[in-house]
């Protein structure tokens, strides 16, 4: 009977656990955007390990390679991106300490048009446009690989004006990985 006393005693006490738990995930506080507003949401964790550190510079290539599984919805490597800056910013670095690139290629690469031709491609404006000025006013560098641009059989007039064009997102990637960027596969 003890046995059966403890049992559903824990239980009861790790649904209570849980339910307070998801409550809290569930407030409308608890994802925030305070720095790229509306995108890529994030928990803050004050305590939590491998803090990026205020005084200190970073430098990220972002490998954007994954778009929207619907053309109307936001590139989720893009968010991603904001989820960074958010994260960065919210633990005390300054916007002038990231110097953050992303440079979409593979299904990614159209995030880059303008809306007159995603609109043409995809039958809707680009979601990602107004995700992209926010960024690059931030001083983030959006880019997008030349080569995959071709692939796609997407002229280079198309790109929005927001987005540069890059010879490729591999020499993109090599290059800032000698200039001292770390690489961040999305």
């Amino acid at each position: 009977m003890y046995k059966v006393k403890s049992f559903v005693a824990t239980v009861a006490l790790a649904a209570a656990s849980l339910s307070v738990h998801a409550g809290t995930m569930d407030a409308p506080d608890f994802w925030t955007t305070p720095t790229v507003h509306d995108y890529g949401k994030m928990h803050f964790l004050p305590n939590g390990a491998f803090k990026p550190q205020p005084g200190h510079t970073y430098k990220v290539v972002f490998s954007l390679t994954q778009g929207a599984k619907d053309p109307d919805e936001v590139s989720p490597a893009l968010d991603h991106v904001a989820r960074a800056v958010n994260l960065y910013v919210a633990s005390g670095v300054p916007l002038s300490r990231l110097k953050f690139v992303a440079v979409a290629s593979g299904s990614a690469t159209s995030l880059a048009l303008d809306d007159a031709h995603y609109r043409v491609q995809f039958g809707v404006p680009n979601p990602n446009l107004p995700l992209i000025e926010l960024l690059r006013k931030d001083g983030i560098t959006i880019a997008v690989c030349g080569q995959a641009m071709a692939e796609h059989h997407f002229e280079y007039d198309w790109i929005d004006p927001r987005v540069t064009l890059s010879l490729s997102a591999l020499t993109t990637v090599t290059t800032l990985q000698q200039a001292g960027y770390a690489l961040m596969p999305l």
